[in-house]
């Protein structure tokens, strides 16, 4: 993704964007009745009365206020109810729903275009051919309120309920994976072993998670400078100021190396978030903590938990076997994703929050006996490892036995279905 469309796509993420736009559509519209008055016919125009048109755009006026004042109410309860019931990093997805964004900008937008009809009614701004492009403007203005109401309607029925949260959850993770998957070094050429002891290490300025990295521009630089730059991080680490970046090898000396160690660093960018954007991991994260709070004492759902368990295995199963990736970036060295952070970071915490439920340890172990037999090179190791893990969890809280010894038959199963791949490292 470039440095541009990622730019564009957080600020049409922001809400004041589409209002903005239906607050200017609806000057734009108001305004058109003057501009266009004279090519209506004067047998037309005599027909409609400014009196009729003002009180419709007073009771649009009015209900447009009531109904945007309602829905900012119902936005900010689903907020809460998402944060509550999923976790506070589901607000992120919740907050850049598109129709939520495109309804709300539209009540504004037909709040704005009525305000402007009644202010130049008032001040004599129509003549008579405006005034028949201004009912006209209002019914097409009334048509589109009906429409967005309708679904709006339609989309308060799930919006900010944990199945809907789950579900945005879980499309924004499988879709960084299987953009990930398309791309598994990012462009750049595999970075296997340890960087060359001749690379200059890049740190970082400020601390925090590295939301976005400009390869192109990154690549670009180097190829100018003729230099290497390995990365030393992927979108959604956390940098501090005593760790690389990157390490760059080769390139100019004196000032010039300077401004490229600056051009350089620039291409990050660091931020107190994650973003789901570029970082497959953190939706799984989001997903993790979604299922340890179904499994905390306080709420005690297991259903939600081997949901999110059931969702992470679809997720997961995007993951084919390693192959040669194409090079678009042939001046970056990048490390892939490793199958044993991936593990760690979708089951860990429910193997351990879900330890005492037969239920919910059968749910990851399945889990990951299904994902070692659809890729065991990828896989198996490191779901060996994590089954492992899980059965301690479970041999420690579990009181009966026969569930206990039921649990190390399912991990054994994991391990034999493992056994071929033992030594190969999981990784893109």
């Amino acid at each position: 993704m470039s440095s541009l469309k990622f730019r564009l796509k957080r600020l049409f993420e922001r809400i004041w964007v589409p209002i903005g736009a239906y607050g200017l559509l609806g000057v734009i519209a108001a305004a058109m009745g003057s501009m266009l008055a004279d090519v209506i016919p004067s047998s037309l125009a005599f027909q409609i009365g400014a009196e009729s048109i003002d009180a419709i755009l007073n009771i649009m006026a009015s209900s447009m206020l009531a109904v945007t004042t309602f829905s900012l109410s119902i936005m900010l309860s689903a907020f809460n109810t998402a944060s509550s019931t999923a976790t506070p990093r589901a607000f992120l997805l919740l907050k850049t729903d598109q129709t939520a964004q495109q309804v709300l900008a539209s009540f504004i937008g037909a709040f704005i275009f009525s305000l402007v009809g009644i202010i130049s009614l008032q001040i004599g701004l129509y003549g008579e051919g405006g005034r028949v492009i201004l009912f006209g403007a209002t019914l097409l203005v009334l048509s589109l309120i009906i429409i967005n109401l309708v679904r709006w309607i339609g989309h308060l029925t799930d919006f900010g309920r944990l199945g809907d949260t789950l579900a945005r959850v879980e499309r924004a993770a499988g879709d960084a994976m299987a953009a990930r998957l398309a791309a598994p070094f990012l462009g750049g050429r595999p970075l296997v072993g340890t960087v060359p002891d001749d690379a200059v290490p890049m740190r970082a300025t400020d601390i925090g998670h590295v939301r976005f990295i400009d390869l192109h521009r990154l690549d670009k630089l180097a190829e100018t400078h003729a230099a290497t730059i390995y990365l030393a991080v992927l979108p959604g680490g956390f940098a501090t100021r005593d760790m690389p970046l990157a390490h760059i090898a080769g390139g100019p000396v004196g000032p010039d190396y300077d401004g490229l160690l600056q051009d350089a660093l620039s291409c990050f960018e660091i931020s107190a978030d994650r973003s789901f954007d570029q970082d497959p991991r953190f939706g799984l994260i989001v997903m993790s903590e979604i299922a340890s709070r179904a499994l905390s004492p306080a709420v005690n759902d297991p259903g939600t938990g081997i949901d999110v368990i059931r969702r992470m295995t679809r997720i997961l199963s995007q993951w084919d076997a390693p192959a040669d990736p194409e090079v678009t970036l042939s001046h970056l060295f990048v490390r892939g994703l490793k199958a044993e952070d991936v593990l760690v970071d979708a089951f860990q915490a429910i193997a351990r929050d879900g330890a005492a439920l037969i239920e919910v340890q059968i749910a990851v172990q399945r889990s990951l006996l299904a994902l070692t037999r659809l890729q065991p090179p990828v896989f198996g190791p490191a779901a060996v490892a994590q089954s492992q893990r899980a059965l301690a969890h479970a041999a420690d809280a579990m009181l009966i036995g026969t569930d206990i010894d039921r649990l190390r038959q399912m991990s054994e199963e994991i391990a034999a279905a493992a056994r071929p791949a033992q030594g190969q490292i999981g990784q893109m």
